[in-house]
């Protein structure tokens, strides 16, 4: 069981991937709740990819245990893919086949029951809003539609688990955002269990809760809420008339300042409800303020540093993008 309170349907312990001397996952373990929708966040290089792919059985762990929906990835792969839907990073539809038979194609690579295809193409197609567009070629959607649709896809033989390995990269903001409400739709309409790696700070704000992976090893995990609570308390800056006796005054009052470019940062609880009596206790005019609260950027940054990452071993192999075309 973890912390949400749902039946763990992925269960990670210990997990470790090598490649030679290097090593891209160094021993970590969490879990997933079911129906939970779980982020993998973590700078170029941190083991992102080389863990989804671990999960969704296209690599093989140098060390540890993995089971998803009950059935170990390394003993039972094909147990396991059956109950998984993987969208990749890249598009791995066939732009000549209509959306239908895209659809169509991978219901007869995972033995859909003939008799349920066409109740779940209708379903799927539904559930992202691309009912009217069943018909038309792929090579004629926009690059969100063509998103959707391999979630559509992914979703099709039912999984109890959906990968989205950045899932939104170069999308616009607004396709974005329609995107993920199809997501949130149906994990509240199916249960269905969300793990999701993204760099997209405001796309990791859907997740229930965030891992923060860095050179191989989780760092943090936690809600978005409590990750940014952990890492400290709102700022105000007061930009003043005499910094030096803005600050003399705060401190002298009890608030923790320090003196920055253009004026003073007060460390408080509630940036916001404290502007008054901050500007009160400075004594002296005030020109400017900005409260500044901390976001998943902040707790990130705080986390992995702001250095430059080189990706190692992290790029999903060539030869696994023929997975997705594979008879189970």
């Amino acid at each position: 069981m973890v912390a949400g309170g749902g039946a763990s349907v992925i269960e990670v312990r210990e997990l470790t991937r090598r490649f030679g001397q290097f090593t891209a996952v160094d021993g970590i373990s969490f879990d997933v709740s079911e129906g939970e929708v779980f982020a993998f966040l973590g700078p170029n290089g941190a083991g992102k990819s080389t863990t989804i792919n671990m999960l969704c059985t296209l690599a093989h762990p140098t060390a540890g245990q993995v089971t998803v929906a009950g059935f170990d990835v390394a003993a039972r792969p094909k147990a396991v893919r059956r109950n998984i839907g993987l969208v990749f990073q890249d598009q791995t539809l066939d732009e000549q086949l209509t959306a239908q038979e895209n659809l169509r194609f991978h219901a007869v690579l995972y033995r859909v029951p003939s008799g349920e295809v066409d109740e779940r193409i209708a379903r799927v197609l539904e559930l992202v809003d691309l009912s009217d567009r069943r018909y038309d070629l792929v090579s004629e959607f926009s690059g969100g539609m063509a998103r959707r649709l391999e979630i559509a896809r992914a979703l099709m033989h039912v999984p109890r688990v959906l990968f989205l390995d950045e899932p939104t990269l170069g999308l616009d903001p607004q396709t974005r955002a329609l995107m993920w409400e199809d997501v949130l739709r149906l994990r509240e309409e199916s249960n269905v269990t969300v793990f999701l790696t993204t760099h997209y700070m405001d796309e990791a704000e859907y997740a229930d809760r965030i891992a923060i992976i860095d050179h191989g090893r989780i760092v943090a995990l936690d809600t978005p809420v409590a990750l940014k609570a952990a890492i400290g308390a709102d700022t105000v800056e007061l930009g003043t008339t005499d910094d030096a006796a803005a600050i003399a005054a705060l401190e002298r009052a009890g608030y923790r300042v320090e003196a920055v470019a253009g004026g003073a940062r007060v460390f408080v609880e509630n940036g916001e409800n404290a502007v008054a009596a901050l500007i009160e206790t400075a004594g002296v005019p005030v020109l400017n303020v900005h409260v500044h609260r901390p976001t998943l950027d902040d707790v990130f940054l705080h986390y992995t540093g702001r250095e430059i990452r080189e990706a190692h071993a992290e790029a999903i192999p060539a030869r696994v993008r023929a997975w997705h075309g594979r008879r189970r």
